[in-house]
């Protein structure tokens, strides 16, 4: 890690400043209007032309904001600053029309670093393929049982320039952010940030694994306190090592193994911290118990650790480890036990979305039924199988791209039974149970970690996960 010393950014002037906001929606609609509220000439540019749209332009211009809908591909004229939404691909005519009049580009995330105030609350940093928003909830569980004001907030659905700007004074603030919104926060600088792992993921907006690294590692520039990293996945190690930092920031790992000096990891059963206590290389402090962590899988008890991490680097004392911990109620479809029927349990991790997600689900139990398919987005799945391969009892594949997954099986599971639904309709969710329910025998788990997107069956993960579990309410019914 090099240090360096990171000062806080002057205060702008908005008053007549021609901004173009770059999308409607979640996060350029509150650009839009804090930006207008403190004198902006503001634009909004929009690709969609539909009635929803035609419906935030009205609201946006009854403000005095102009909205161009259909063209989000030409710079206004005149325009000195663009703010544009994450999800938005770089390589986009009006980012290289903005690069070339050497005007800077910021998310929303940017846009709420530079309007905090000078007394605004630290922001602890959560990024990686998956996990982000499990730990961050935690991290915030966390911080509530010291005592302390905070928010999850951030790609978590909170957003930042409603935590930054509106009436509730925090301590702290516990920030999810994706590679999107790091792509465009140039100037972040983070309390004390951790990226949980690295896989591929959303490599059609980045361009490749490199460069959605890159933008992942950002989380560490000018971090303060502690850079936390996944001992297990060295890639996030040497992110740290490439960062930038403040001096005295430190490096700090966590293991689901025992810990060696400056890491936080497990011994027997039980948390433990060996970074942020005196003479790291004599003594350790327990932090709480596997027990703790809801569910305890091992990809869980990873994300309680980091959490721990960011907590303790603020000074959280250890006790509030375990009881924030204790009181952490994980998200709808993130590993949750639906039900047991006939000694089978039937979980639900809709969420996993790609591969590095269903893997981690996976590994959480011996003896599976394996529900998966939907939309690959370009990821290949021979590691995952080959890896998965001993604890299948069976695989049940539904969706669009299911052939993917079929062919992988073939070549590292033979044996493994395979059932090929060869349907995309919602109603397939329930023949995928029964059908889980057919090869499974007492003892086992029937997994939906479909290793996939869902939108060619389901609005989103969260309708899937919903169809997995009335399916399976209606087999034991």
């Amino acid at each position: 890690m090099g240090s360096r010393k990171v000062t806080s950014s002057e205060p702008l002037d908005w008053q007549g400043k021609h901004v173009t906001v770059a999308g409607l929606g979640v996060s350029g609609i509150p650009a839009a209007k804090v930006l207008h509220a403190r004198g902006a000439n503001v634009t909004v540019v929009n690709d969609g032309d539909d009635a929803r749209a035609r419906e935030q332009a009205a609201e946006l211009e009854a403000l005095g904001i102009t909205v161009r809908l259909g063209d989000g591909a030409t710079l206004p004229e005149g325009t000195e600053l663009v703010v544009t939404a994450p999800g938005w691909k770089p390589d986009k005519p009006l980012f290289t029309a903005a690069r070339e009049a050497g005007l800077e580009i910021w998310g929303d995330v940017e846009l709420a670093w530079r309007l905090r105030g000078p007394d605004a609350a630290p922001w602890l940093a959560i990024t990686g393929t998956n996990g982000k928003t499990t730990t961050t909830q935690m991290l915030a569980s966390i911080l509530k049982a010291a005592g302390l004001r905070t928010a999850a907030v951030g790609n978590i659905g909170v957003s930042l320039l409603d935590a930054v700007l509106g009436d509730e004074q925090y301590d702290v603030l516990a920030v999810e952010l994706s590679s999107y919104q790091l792509h465009w926060a140039p100037s972040l600088r983070a309390h004390s940030a951790a990226v949980l792992n690295l896989a591929p993921d959303h490599l059609d907006w980045h361009g490749s694994m490199e460069a959605y690294a890159a933008d992942k590692g950002r989380v560490y520039e000018g971090n303060r306190v502690a850079c936390v990293y996944n001992v297990a996945d060295k890639a996030t190690e040497d992110l740290v090592r490439e960062a930038d930092v403040e001096e005295g920031c430190r490096a700090v790992g966590f293991t689901l193994g025992t810990p060696g000096p400056s890491q936080l990891g497990v011994v027997e059963g039980i948390l433990v911290d060996r970074a942020f206590v005196e003479d790291r290389h004599k003594n350790a402090q327990e932090l709480g118990e596997i027990s703790d962590v809801n569910p305890p899988a091992p990809h869980n008890i990873a994300n309680a650790l980091a959490a721990a991490a960011l907590a303790r680097a603020f000074g959280v004392p250890a006790r509030a480890v375990r009881d924030g911990l204790r009181d952490f109620t994980p998200d709808a479809h993130r590993i949750a036990h639906v039900a047991d029927v006939d000694a089978v349990a039937y979980v639900d991790d809709s969420k996993a979305t790609n591969t590095h997600a269903a893997e981690a689900s996976l590994a959480a139990y011996e003896s599976i039924v394996w529900i998966a398919g939907g939309l690959a987005k370009g990821a290949t799945f021979d590691e995952l199988v080959a890896k998965s391969a001993k604890r299948l009892r069976g695989v049940v594949l539904i969706g669009q791209d299911r052939a993917l997954i079929r062919e992988a099986l073939a070549r590292h599971a033979p044996e493994v039974p395979v059932v090929d639904l060869d349907r995309t309709d919602t109603g397939a969710m329930l023949a995928a149970v029964q059908e889980a329910s057919r090869l499974a025998v007492a003892g086992d788990t029937v997994l939906l970690a479909p290793a996939c997107a869902s939108m060619d069956m389901f609005a989103n993960y969260n309708k899937r996960g919903d169809a997995f579990a009335e399916a399976v309410r209606e087999l034991g019914s």
